[in-house]
């Protein structure tokens, strides 16, 4: 018998031995080369907390509020598709879960269960994911049910006009499972020999003529608060903010739409500066780890959504699962806060966080190199050494044609000098006391101006 997981992760392992592969595939794979799902969760890796001591934790408070609805900690339920493929109970048990542990489920839009059986399984704040149909009579109509079964909230997903390229899905044929809400409405059954179904249901379903003016639309179709889910930008978010919504989920969508977006985490604090508090921001995207809740928390996030975790604990366990997960991620926030010196969320600052140098390999700075400030503003920025080629190669050039050895040895001396001079001037007695907060790119004085 296998041991009992002690942490998130092992989760997974538990639902690769339990699922059939085409169904592990499909809830564990990301878009082609899947480098933006490795970064998702790696980008936690070089945020490095900053604790502070001698502070009185004996009692830690992680109860927050989303939308003016109390939850037990910041860790929500993401939407994910097919839970019924994980366990046959599939969101009922799920829903049972996040009642049981106090917070929110955010129910997909793809889910087995209809609306009316999830709402009827318990009593708890649900919210209602929402990819807009082509036919707009048919996604009004499943707004209209979840706003009469008490769910709280529209999370509109914004990510996906189209659906990324999800080889695993590709390769094994991943079917497209009966979903009970569409019944009577339209029909979900696709005709292809290759391929997704999935795929060929969203391209067949998926309105991709979707924009900032639909968004009128769905207002007028609803009196539930509306979120947005997807966005990565300033650009975005600002838009977001003038149109009128009332939270936005920075998510890519758990890199599973396009490939080479970056990770969540690294692009959350450029969101939320851009709100600038006007509307709750809730993270998405690679959170395994209280220490991950903690540092989203501390660049703004006011919540956090939990999407594969949940779906591997519910195959491995059921709803016992689905709890296990949360609770777990739960407990490691409360150490976390406890170590961090946060009795309270409203104590976990910016300051409790900070970026690290990648450090896995050295990385060499090459292009553009003139003065002594150049050497130091890459060394700044995280090079561990520079190299003189490219367009800088028609200095050594120059100075070998006009006095050889020593003409070289003259540039490069000239440089090391300035950039002496350069430390000497910024309070940098050694090249460790070069920190990233000595320079201010074009990208920094964006931002302090928000």
């Amino acid at each position: 018998m296998a041991p009992e997981p002690v942490n998130v992760k092992e989760f997974q392992e538990l639902a690769r031995q339990v699922l059939p592969k085409m169904y592990y595939d499909y809830y564990a794979g990301g878009a082609e080369d899947q480098n933006t799902l490795k970064e998702n969760v790696e980008a936690f890796q070089r945020i490095k907390l900053r604790p502070r001591v001698l502070i009185d934790v004996s009692r830690i408070d992680m109860s927050t509020s989303v939308l003016g609805y109390k939850i037990s900690a910041p860790i929500m339920i993401a939407p994910t598709a097919y839970h019924q493929l994980a366990h046959p109970e599939g969101e009922v048990a799920t829903a049972r879960a996040a009642a049981a542990s106090d917070t929110i489920m955010v129910l997909s839009y793809m889910s087995n269960c209809t609306v009316e059986e999830v709402a009827s399984s318990c009593n708890a704040v649900r919210f209602y994911q929402l990819y807009v149909n082509k036919r707009r009579d048919v996604s009004a109509q499943l707004v209209q049910r979840a706003e009469r079964n008490g769910f709280k909230a529209i999370v509109l997903t914004v990510d996906a006009p189209r659906l990324g390229r999800r080889e695993a899905d590709i390769r094994n044929k991943m079917v497209a499972p009966e979903l009970k809400n569409f019944e009577g409405l339209m029909s979900t059954e696709v005709d292809i020999d290759d391929g997704s179904k999935l795929e060929a249901f969203a391209r067949k379903t998926f309105d991709d003529s979707l924009c900032w003016e639909d968004l009128k639309w769905l207002r007028s179709v609803t009196n539930l608060p509306i979120l947005i889910k997807g966005v990565l930008t300033h650009e975005d978010a600002r838009k977001a903010v003038e149109a009128g919504v009332h939270g936005i989920v920075v998510s890519n969508h758990g890199a599973r739409q396009l490939d080479h977006t970056p990770a969540t985490i690294s692009v959350l604090e450029e969101v939320v500066q851009a709100v600038g508090g006007k509307v709750p921001v809730i993270f998405d995207g690679g959170v395994r780890r209280g220490t991950d809740v903690f540092k989203a928390l501390a660049l703004g996030a006011q919540a956090v959504l939990v999407g594969r975790p949940v779906i591997y604990g519910l195959a491995a366990m059921g709803q016992n699962g689905v709890k296990s997960v949360i609770e777990m991620l739960k407990n490691e926030l409360e150490l976390t806060m406890a170590l961090s010196g946060c009795p309270s969320l409203k104590h976990i600052t910016r300051s409790h966080v900070a970026q690290a140098v990648g450090g896995k390999v050295p990385v060499l700075f090459d292009g553009g190199v003139r003065p002594g400030t150049d050497v130091f503003k890459a060394l700044a920025l995280g090079a561990q050494a520079l190299l003189l080629k490219t367009a800088d190669w028609e200095a050594i050039f120059y100075a070998l044609a006009a006095m050889g050895q020593n003409g070289v040895k003259s540039v490069i001396e000239m440089l090391k000098n300035a950039l002496e001079l350069n430390m000497a001037l910024s309070g940098c007695p050694s090249l460790k006391h070069i920190t990233r907060s000595h320079v201010m790119t074009e990208h920094d004085r964006f931002h302090s101006t928000l």
